[in-house]
């Protein structure tokens, strides 16, 4: 299944954003969107907004949006949904003494549209709100642009990495400049698509093949159908096979290579949001974080505060 809405909103958060800071909420006066200032939204009723954490708490239950159809981060194996943020959903639930109740929504055409239907108004027909949305890029940029969320809980940094054979590379693991000659997979309409896409003013494109899902690659290059995949590197450790092997080379001209993953709670509901984040930040800090990563056999790069 194709997600490049999502993957796409990456590719353009990890290409162009400025760099975030903890304080970047309140820094957006000299950020603008277009020849206008962005039109404030109406509120909304209280019925589809969500709970407050006192209404959470005596409910019992917490709503969690994640990502439907995205290993090894939330996907459904046995009917069972697993993986990296369900277990950090489950953390963060934990931490407030409730349970936690999952929300896989399919991916919109960027980010602000996942947050639209996730988090402070619910999409136009059917579906629900959801009290936390994880797998949220921590973006400066994109939280000023989204008034009606508060980005926090930075939990893990993602970077962009190339998987190879090892009986196609011996000797030196791959960089972008071999696709001139070597075959590559991507997934299709990620930051991995446009970066080859454009480099050495598309010299690599005619040795570029794409495919649906990064899964979908990394099998092909298990099979020897392309010699190498770039992805990011969660993606392709998720698919490694005892004959390839993963590194992370410089990536000439690409502006950013790596990201912070976090959540985001709508902004009413302060309360929530510094309770979640305080059940992130513990995590990261004991190491619980880590071992959620390395149990589903990840490499773990804690994120930038």
């Amino acid at each position: 299944m194709i997600r490049p809405a999502q993957q796409a909103a990456f590719a353009l958060l990890a290409m162009f954003s400025m760099a975030g800071t903890s304080a970047f909420a309140q820094n957006c006066e000299n950020v603008r969107f277009g020849d206008e200032a962005e039109r404030r939204p109406q509120n909304v009723g209280r019925d589809i907004v969500g709970q407050s954490l006192d209404d959470i708490q005596e409910r019992g239950t917490i709503k969690i949006a994640v990502y439907e159809d995205f290993p090894p981060f939330s996907y459904k194996e046995g009917g069972v949904l697993k993986g990296v943020d369900i277990e950090i959903g489950k953390l963060i639930a934990a931490d407030l003494g409730v349970e936690a109740q999952f929300i896989a929504t399919a991916a919109d055409e960027n980010v602000d549209g996942d947050l639209r239907n996730n988090v402070w108004r619910g999409k136009l027909i059917g579906g629900q709100i959801a009290n936390v949305m994880l797998h949220v890029p921590y973006d400066r940029e994109l939280g000023c642009r989204n008034e009606m969320v508060v980005l926090n809980g930075q939990y893990y940094n993602e970077q962009l990495a190339i998987a190879y054979r090892k009986d196609a590379y011996p000797e030196d693991p791959p960089v972008p400049a071999y696709f001139r000659f070597d075959t590559v997979g991507v997934e299709n309409d990620t930051i991995s698509d446009f970066y080859l896409s454009g480099f050495a003013r598309g010299q690599l494109v005619a040795n570029m093949q794409r495919f649906p899902t990064t899964d979908d690659a990394m099998r092909a290059l298990a099979d020897g159908e392309v010699m190498a995949v770039m992805a990011p590197l969660s993606q392709v450790e998720h698919a490694l096979t005892d004959e390839l092997a993963v590194h992370m080379p410089p990536f000439p001209g690409l502006a950013k290579s790596s990201w912070t993953l976090g959540l985001a709670v709508r902004h009413n509901w302060r309360p929530l949001s510094y309770a979640v984040d305080d059940a992130i930040r513990y995590a990261v800090e004991d190491g619980r974080m880590a071992k959620i990563f390395e149990d589903h056999g990840l490499s773990y790069t804690k994120p930038d505060w």
